[in-house]
C-alpha cells in the first residue's frame, strides 16, 4: 500500500509565513537540556542526535528550554528495540502546575514480535482520561518516525508520519475545557512503568535486556513562544488561523481509526456508566 502525506488546510501556514511566529530547530544543544538520568541522557552528532536510556537503576529525560503557545511540533524517534515489555517513552508536550495542560503521546513496549501500542491522551485544567489508543502501520523500532502535534485554539490533532490519527476539537461551548492559555514546554522520558505498561502490568520488564534505548532526530517547532503568541496570535485567532482537515486529511485519518484504533474512550460505556464525556456524542460536531 502506497502511503502519501494528510493534507492540512495551509491559511495556519500562511499565518506562520507572514512571521507571526519563529521555527526553531536544529540543535540538540540549543533546544534541550537534560532533566534527568544523568549519562543515559546523550546528545551527538554534533547535536543532531540525542539518546534516551533505562537500566534498572534509572531512566532519563529531557525537556525545551523553550515554552510554547500554539504551532506545530515535530519530532523523529527510533524506539527500544527487542523485548521492551515493561517501559514506556513519553513525548509530550505539558504546562505547569496542579492544574496543567498536556498532550500527549506514550510509546508502550511488549515482548519481542508483538506492536508496540501508542497512547494519546489529552489533559486540561489537570484532568485527562481522553485516551485513544493505535497500533502503527510500521516497526517503529527499524526506522526513524515522525511524530507530530498541531495545536491551535480550535484543535489539537496528532499525525504520524504526516497521517492524522486523531483529532480533539474545542469543544469549550458546550462545558469542556480546551488547552488554550498555559504555554508548554516539550518534554521526553523513557522509564519503567511494568506495574501497568505491558498487558495491565502482566508482563515486567526484563532487566537482562538493559539498557533499553530510544533515539531522537530532526526536532523541529514552527510555533510560537509563549511570549510572541501573546502579541501576535490575537490578531489572527478569529478566522484563517484555524488549521483544519480537508476532505484528504479526513480520509486518512478515518483510515487509521478504522484499521488501527485499539482504544477509545469515547465507546467505552463501561467506564462511563453515567453517560459517555458530552464531546463523545456521535451527533456532536465536535467529534
Amino acid at each position: 500500500m502506497a502511503y502519501g502525506s494528510a493534507a492540512i488546510s495551509v491559511a495556519f501556514w500562511w499565518v506562520l509565513l507572514m512571521g507571526a511566529f519563529r521555527a526553531y530547530g536544529g540543535s540538540f544543544y540549543e533546544d534541550f537540556e537534560i532533566t534527568w538520568g544523568g549519562d543515559r541522557a546523550k546528545v551527538f552528532n554534533g547535536g543532531s542526535l540525542l539518546s534516551l536510556s533505562l537500566d534498572r537503576v534509572s531512566g532519563s529525560g529531557f525537556q525545551s528550554k523553550k515554552q510554547y503557545l500554539f504551532g506545530r511540533i515535530d519530532m523523529q524517534l527510533k524506539l527500544v528495540a527487542g523485548n521492551s515489555a515493561g517501559t514506556v517513552t513519553a513525548y509530550y508536550l505539558s504546562s505547569e502546575g496542579a492544574s496543567h495542560d498536556e498532550i500527549d503521546f506514550e510509546f508502550l513496549g511488549n515482548v519481542s514480535g508483538d506492536p508496540y501500542i501508542l497512547h494519546t491522551n489529552v489533559f486540561t485544567q489537570g484532568k485527562g482520561n481522553r485516551e485513544q489508543q493505535f497500533y502503527l502501520w510500521f516497526d517503529p523500532t527499524k526506522n526513524f518516525h515522525t511524530y507530530s502535534i498541531l495545536w491551535n485554539p480550535q484543535r489539537i490533532i496528532f499525525l504520524v508520519d504526516n497521517y492524522p490519527i486523531r483529532e480533539f476539537k474545542n469543544a469549550e461551548e458546550i462545558g469542556v475545557p480546551f488547552p488554550r492559555t498555559q504555554p508548554m514546554r516539550i518534554y521526553s522520558s523513557l522509564w519503567n512503568a511494568d506495574d501497568w505498561a505491558t498487558r495491565g502490568g502482566l508482563v515486567k520488564t526484563d532487566w537482562s535486556k538493559a539498557p533499553f534505548t530510544a533515539y531522537y532526530r530532526n526536532f523541529n517547532a514552527t510555533a510560537c513562544t509563549a511570549a510572541d503568541c501573546a502579541k501576535s496570535w490575537s490578531s489572527f485567532s478569529g478566522s484563517s488561523s484555524a488549521a483544519e482537515l480537508d476532505a484528504f486529511g479526513r480520509r486518512r485519518l478515518r483510515w487509521v481509526q478504522k484499521y488501527f484504533m485499539i482504544y477509545n474512550y469515547c465507546t467505552d460505556l463501561k467506564r462511563f456508566p453515567q453517560g459517555l464525556p458530552p464531546e463523545c456524542n456521535r451527533r456532536s460536531k465536535f467529534l
